[in-house]
């Protein structure tokens, strides 16, 4: 009786959770990516890290959304790149990509390049932190992940089954 339930909420909390449901957005300049929905890295009530993978079938990125995040002049003007420590202990360099504002400005998304030589670690290994350059105003923010350490492993591992089962169908 006690492994049924454990079993049941298992299942639960794996569909609840869910990091295999592939989104699709197309952006104004004709790109399409392909993304999972964000989540939860580290929340306090004066400041949030969301995000996850996206990729455009050639590249994967880590899309962050940092809250608070600069109006958008100034949020335009963020070109720096990011470092992100995995359970290695090993800091990781991703460069810069695109810093794109949604749902009405609302949201603000930086996009940072996964090297493919990366890409093995990052699909291993869980994130610890990162550190996110916010402009002049501010400087660099450190976000330790307090939530969700695994989801970047999860969302990569996902798109690379995607990616397989499609070849397959072909």
């Amino acid at each position: 009786m006690k492994k049924i339930l454990l079993l049941g909420i298992l299942f639960i909390s794996g569909s609840v959770f869910s990091q295999c449901e592939i989104q699709n957005r197309n952006y104004p300049d004709g790109s399409m990516m392909y993304y999972v929905e964000p989540v939860n890295f580290y929340w306090t009530e004066s400041k949030d890290l969301k995000g996850g993978v996206t990729t455009d079938k050639e590249n994967y990125y880590l899309a962050l959304q940092p809250s608070p995040f600069p109006e958008k002049p100034l949020g335009n003007k963020l070109k720096g790149d990011c470092e992100m420590k995995l359970s290695n202990d090993s800091t990781y360099h991703l460069e810069h990509f695109d810093t794109r504002y949604m749902d009405h400005d609302s949201v603000m998304q930086v996009l940072y390049l996964i090297d493919k030589k990366q890409l093995e670690d990052f699909l291993n290994l869980e994130a610890i932190s990162v550190k996110i350059n916010m402009g002049e105003t501010e400087g660099v923010r450190t976000y330790v992940f307090k939530l969700h350490k695994s989801a970047i492993q999860e969302q990569l591992a996902c798109f690379l089954k995607d990616i397989e089962k499609n070849k397959k169908e072909k």
